[in-house]
């Protein structure tokens, strides 16, 4: 167990929008992952992001997500 402020949270709006919450803040349902590709991966494969979101996720916002994810690591 970690605690959220090692985590990062991805966050279903309700706009149905999913998104990456930096901040931790923004209203809506969320998600935590730890900053890592391999928990991102696992998160994908066995979905626990659509379990947690409670909806399904398209392919293009799992790519926009691991995009994120590339940027926050190279920093």
């Amino acid at each position: 167990m970690k605690s959220k402020k090692d985590m990062m949270r991805i966050l279903r709006t309700t706009e149905e929008e999913i998104i990456l919450d930096t901040t931790g803040k923004k209203n809506g349902r969320g998600a935590y992952l730890c900053f890592s590709k391999e928990c991102f991966e696992k998160a994908v494969n066995n979905k626990g992001l659509e379990r947690s979101l409670k909806m399904a996720i398209p392919t293009e916002v799992y790519e926009a997500l691991k995009k994120e994810l590339d940027t926050i690591e190279q920093k």
